[in-house]
């Protein structure tokens, strides 16, 4: 039986369907001049963002590290919350290519407000850094998937452009926002002057992502993932895959959000685990190992003997993320074995402990 693979949402693998559209994708080279599909995928994902134009590339690290990089200049400072994406698993591209200073803040879960960020901006002195951008992250992946409040964005943008800021959002997750919330991408995109989405994690594609944006920041930005080594020729081979998934994949995003909600619903009933944030907004869920009964690592290993992978994220943490690939009754099947699993390593800590103590 193959295992119920819960480690992220980026394992899934393309449908007997996608792998047609893929086989019959029209292409040309995006370099020289254009790819018909690469093309079409673009156009629809600017239509779909509010913005005038997009462009596409192979990670969502890289669209990132191009829009900080479009909005600042060496020397420059961004704002971003201290775990987000862009600064904890980019290896700090944002120094190492563009010779820009991060300046984190600490949100809750991820979630930052406009109160926590003013007073940020660094005067104009020739001693001080120079604070040009602004990023924030919806769906926040360290947050468990947690849903940035829509006012606490709006406020945050308002206050950036009324202080000369530039904007960008990281949406790699965007699309679960959409439909959790029912507020659509082009609302929660309109207030950033660039926002990044990635197609290889919920939605399903192979390999993807795009930033959008004006269509004069799109033209740097085609210099910058050029520079990145992100030119690509028949794209329409990959990006056809995207496009499927952007078409097909946005409406049953709530499945995977459902199917979440078995996984949590397990954990909070079971003694030794804790869902930390306790409230599941998308389709990632993760949760604190307590000391009696192991490590995180420790519980993930004995999950995977039962066929079940996930990730330990931390000394007691634990992150299982639901994706098109798993089913309801897979998600089912996972959560009783997570319960039974974490009753078994308490009951052999226990037994352990007694033997330790008769001797």
């Amino acid at each position: 039986m193959p295992p119920i693979d819960l480690r992220s949402d980026t394992v899934t693998r393309p449908t007997p369907a996608m792998r047609q559209f893929i086989a019959i994708a029209p292409v040309g080279d995006d370099v020289i001049d254009v790819d018909p599909t690469c093309d079409r995928l673009e156009k629809l994902t600017a239509e779909l963002l509010g913005k005038e134009a997009a462009v596409f590339m192979p990670s969502g690290s890289m669209t990132n590290q191009v829009a900080v990089r479009i909005h600042c200049k060496p020397g420059d400072e961004f704002i971003c919350e201290s775990g987000c994406h862009i600064y904890n698993y980019e290896q700090g591209a944002f120094a190492q290519l563009s010779g820009l200073v991060a300046r984190t803040v600490e949100g809750k879960f991820g979630v930052l407000h406009v109160d926590q960020v003013r007073g940020l901006i660094r005067p104009d002195n020739e001693h001080l850094l120079r604070t040009r951008l602004i990023c924030l992250e919806n769906t926040h992946n360290r947050g468990a998937g947690k849903i940035q409040p829509y006012e606490n964005m709006v406020a945050i943008c308002e206050w950036a452009h009324k202080n000369s800021l530039r904007t960008h959002l990281d949406g790699a997750r965007l699309f679960n926002a959409v439909a959790a919330t029912n507020i659509d991408a082009n609302t929660w995109s309109q207030r950033f002057d660039t926002v990044s989405v990635c197609f290889s994690k919920g939605l399903g594609a192979p390999v993807g992502s795009a930033l959008a944006g004006t269509k004069e920041a799109m033209k740097e930005a085609r210099r910058h993932r050029k520079l990145f080594g992100g030119g690509m020729r028949q794209v329409g081979i990959i990006a056809a895959g995207a496009l499927y998934a952007l078409e097909n994949n946005r409406g049953r995003l709530l499945e995977d959000h459902a199917n979440a909600q078995i996984l949590a619903e397990a954990i909070r009933q079971t003694d030794g685990l804790t869902l930390t944030p306790d409230v599941v907004d998308t389709n990632i869920v993760i949760f604190r190992v307590e000391e009696a009964l192991g490590t995180a690592a420790e519980f993930a290993a004995e999950l995977k003997e039962q066929n079940v992978l996930c990730f330990a994220i931390g000394p007691a943490q634990v992150r299982l993320v639901t994706h098109l690939d798993v089913s309801q009754a897979q998600c089912t099947a996972a959560s009783e074995i997570i319960q039974s699993t974490a009753a078994a390593m308490a009951k052999g800590k226990r037994k352990a402990k007694l033997v330790e103590a008769a001797y």
